[in-house]
Formats: structure tokens, C-alpha cells, sequence
């Protein structure tokens, strides 16, 4: 029987440090990184998704970045297609996956089939109801889905996430989540909430609203997932003239700090993770030496890579 790839998995939510650990431990010990992050897959959305910076990434072998268009629509077997190239051109044992799209990791680790296809009677069901009503349905069926879902006010999100109710292998797991460990990053409340808003003001500060603009000019029509992205969603309506500059900002700020939450809800009830306390004041090579000694002592993480 086939030994099945495995890869080091560093997990977590937004903001949590994860980019700075990652790279330090890749350039260190000459492995690539493959990102879980569904919005560093969008080429031109540089700014408002951190992605990884010129430098870094001249330095570091990624994967998973820039793999669609901001006007296309990305599915989850796409990004396995993506991984499953890195699985076979990087050398076993030196891939590292990095990103908190729990989705992502899910399907990683447990196989396409953790996603089941639509379901289109349910869709048609469901699509004359509104916002309100679907977040209903979702809490009705599976609460904690609802709480961990990336944008709770979208209306395709809340429908494919009452489909994946649907399935069994979808459902919240009650008690200690199976499957295999992992390691992640679980950084102190109140640091954090300051350092998402530092990366938001940050962001702005960059170019955000520049990035924005190019991005409306280049494409007729940006997907669904790439205009509400957040940050996106609030450059653009500052350029429409829907909010200020301030207003966009503490919206971004706001929406990112539910995204975190909604983050760690997900990891708590569907994955297994030995998580690594820290307040963002250890500097970044004794924290990844803690994520390296995790490592070695549980061992990689085993991946399902479709046929």
C-alpha cells in the first residue's frame, strides 16, 4: 500500500502571525509553503489579502497563490488540483500548509468528498428565501456552522453551508473533533484586536484604495467572492462615495475581527489542533521554535489528494 503524502500544517485564524513563522521556518529549512488561504488564490489582490511580498517570495517556493482571476469564480477542487502539484513536485517531508480557510484544510486532509456537490432541489428551495430566513435555517441545523462561516450576510455562503448540513461527513462533530493533529496559532484577545486593526490601517496606508480602482478597471465585473472580499468591498465604496475613508476602515477593522472569531469557532469544532498560545511579544524565532518542537513531536500531518 501507497505511504500517503503528509505535509506540516500551521493553522489559524487571520492576523494571527502565521506568514512571519512560516517564512522564517521555510527559509530556514528550505522547505515551500503552500498557502489555505481562499483569498490569496486572486491575482492582482496584493494588498488587501497580505499576501506575501516580492521579496519573500523570491526567497520561499509558494503554492496556492494567484491562481485565478478576480472576475472567475474558484471552487475547492481547483485549489486541491493546485495542491495536489505541489504534493508531487516538492520533495516529501518539506511542504509546509499554511492559511485558515478551514474548508481548505478540511478538504486537505479529508478528501474532496468532505465537500459534497450542490445540491440544486435544496438550492431552488432556498434561493427565494432571504438573508435573515437562510441564517435561520443554518442555525437551526447546525449553529456552529453559522458561526464560523467567512461571511455570514452572503446569500450563496449561507446556502452552501445549509447544503453541507446536508451531508454527513459535513456536519459539526460533537466533543473532540477525529482526524489528524495539527498545529495552529492562538494569539491573546486583546494584542490581536489590536494588530487587526493595525494591518487594516496599514493596508489603507499601502494603496488599498489604488488596488481597488485597478482591479475595477481591469475587469468588467469581479466575482461575487473577490467584491465582498473584506477591505475590497470597503475601498470600493470609497470610491463610489458610499462611505469615508474612516468609515471604510473601521468597517474593514470590524468585519475582520468577525472573520477571526468566526475562525476559531470553526477550528474548535472541526479539526484537531495542538495550539500555540502567544501575545505577539516573543519574537518570531522563539515562537516558531515552539511550532517546530509541536512538529516533531506529533509528527506531519497525512493529506487526501484527489486521484
Amino acid at each position: 500500500m501507497a505511504v500517503p503524502p503528509t505535509a506540516w500544517f500551521l493553522v489559524g485564524p487571520t492576523a494571527a502571525g502565521k506568514s512571519a513563522v512560516a517564512q522564517y521556518l521555510a527559509e530556514r529549512e528550505g522547505w515551500a509553503i503552500l498557502s489555505a488561504d481562499s483569498m490569496l488564490i486572486y491575482r492582482g489582490m496584493d494588498i488587501g489579502t497580505d499576501k506575501p511580498a516580492a521579496t519573500d517570495r523570491r526567497k520561499v517556493q509558494y503554492w496556492g497563490l494567484d491562481l485565478a482571476e478576480p472576475g472567475e469564480t474558484f471552487s475547492v477542487g481547483r485549489f486541491l488540483q493546485a495542491a495536489s502539484e505541489a504534493f508531487h513536485k516538492v520533495e516529501p517531508g518539506r511542504l509546509m500548509v499554511v492559511g485558515g480557510t478551514g474548508l481548505y484544510i478540511k478538504c486537505l486532509v479529508e478528501g474532496l468528498d468532505a465537500a459534497p456537490p450542490a445540491d440544486h432541489a435544496l438550492r431552488e428551495r432556498l434561493a427565494g428565501m432571504d438573508v435573515a430566513s437562510l441564517q435561520e435555517e443554518l442555525r437551526r441545523r447546525d449553529p456552529a456552522r453559522l458561526a464560523a462561516l467567512r461571511d455570514p450576510l452572503n446569500p450563496r455562503r449561507l446556502i452552501r453551508a445549509i447544503e453541507l448540513t446536508e451531508s454527513k461527513s459535513g456536519g459539526s462533530r460533537a466533543g473532540r473533533p477525529p482526524g489528524p493533529l495539527m498545529v495552529g496559532l492562538r494569539p491573546e484577545p486583546v494584542r490581536w484586536r489590536d494588530r487587526i486593526a493595525g494591518r487594516v490601517e496599514r493596508m489603507f496606508e499601502s494603496g488599498l484604495l489604488e488596488e481597488a480602482r485597478q482591479l475595477r478597471d481591469r475587469y468588467s465585473s469581479l466575482s461575487n467572492t473577490a467584491r465582498h472580499a473584506i477591505g475590497y468591498a470597503e475601498a470600493l465604496a470609497v470610491l463610489d462615495g458610499r462611505l469615508t475613508l474612516e468609515q471604510a476602515r473601521d468597517q474593514a477593522i470590524r468585519r475582520t475581527r468577525q472573520l477571526a472569531r468566526r475562525q476559531m469557532t470553526w477550528f474548535r469544532h472541526q479539526a484537531r489542533v495542538d495550539w500555540m498560545d502567544h501575545d505577539f511579544t516573543e519574537p518570531v524565532t522563539v515562537l516558531a521554535e515552539r511550532v517546530w518542537t509541536a512538529w516533531r513531536k506529533h509528527g506531519p500531518t497525512p493529506v487526501v489528494l484527489p486521484e
